[in-house]
């Protein structure tokens, strides 16, 4: 097993560093060739990406399985998200990465669009008059914008990533399916709520959450139900599990390592955790998984 490598930049870049205001774009093609088409499981703590895979096909790696697509298809990946690729030789298409801190800056009141935001999400079902074709263009505007220096860019580049944003909503939303959408200002906190539990971890409780986001318990709670079908206590073990299984299947850390890094106070106590919601000890999960 090997340790899952953390980029605070692009993939491959140890030592690269992102702002606020990180914005960069690039054909899919370039890097991936360069890394012979296969590009490792990793994350990006700060990092949102999103990757248009034209043509060609690719093996999808996640935190909890391997997919595999045939062109055209969307990929967006938000921070902390476990992500590797596989592509075949003639895959094209284009990958726009961007701070977590400018995508909540270009929705600071459009919270309707933190169910998106929040997984990683694959779109394959393409409709009029949402096409592919449409996706390549916004993506190509924005790349075509970045690199020239014309009045008021920064401004243009918002508006461009801001219909981008859209676009890719209403096809997710399409092929969701979704029916009734929570209200939107459910949706706000529901996703404050996500950012914050990827931060702390299991070092504040559910009540300590809440306060952080001015409401009662009983309301975060009520908010994670009407958005996601589970209480928040549920969501908050739930990613702490994919977390615990990410760092046992792809690391070489130590169970100790481990619950340090998941901000556990004490080992044991991690490990009861583990074997109260997967029946097995992180040691037995570990040698029961075929090497990666």
């Amino acid at each position: 097993m090997q340790r899952i490598t953390q980029f605070d930049g692009l993939y491959g870049q140890a030592d690269a560093r992102s702002d606020a205001e990180y914005l960069f774009s690039e054909l899919l093609e370039t890097r991936s060739r360069s890394f012979d088409w296969v590009i490792q499981p990793h994350m990006h703590a700060r990092l949102f990406q999103v990757f248009f895979i034209e043509t060609g096909r690719v093996t999808f790696q996640d935190a909890t399985q391997q997919r595999d697509f045939t062109a055209p298809v969307v990929l967006l990946i938000p921070p902390t998200a476990l992500h590797g690729f596989v592509y075949s030789p003639d895959a094209t298409g284009r990958i726009l990465t961007l701070s977590d801190a400018l995508v909540d800056k270009l929705f600071p009141a459009l919270p309707a669009l933190a169910p998106m935001f929040g997984a990683v999400q694959c779109l394959t079902r393409f409709a009029e008059p949402y096409s592919p074709d449409q996706v390549r263009e916004l993506l190509a505007v924005i790349d075509k914008e970045m690199f020239d220096n014309q009045p008021e860019k920064r401004l243009m580049l918002h508006i461009c990533l801001q219909r981008l944003f859209l676009v890719l909503f209403r096809i997710w939303q399409h092929t969701e399916a979704l029916g009734a959408m929570p209200n939107t200002a459910a949706l706000h906190y529901f996703r404050k709520f996500q950012q914050r539990v990827r931060q702390v971890g299991t070092t504040h409780s559910i009540a300590q959450l809440a306060d952080e986001l001015a409401i009662t318990p009983v309301h975060l709670t009520r908010i994670c139900q009407e958005v996601a079908g589970k209480s928040a206590s549920q969501l908050v073990q739930e990613h702490i599990l994919d977390e615990a299984r990410n760092y046992l299947l792809h690391t070489t850390y130590s169970v100790s390592e481990i619950a340090y890094l998941l901000h556990f106070e004490y080992p044991n106590y991690f490990a009861k955790f583990f074997r109260k919601h997967t029946g097995m000890s992180p040691t037995e999960f570990r040698e029961k998984q075929p090497a990666s």
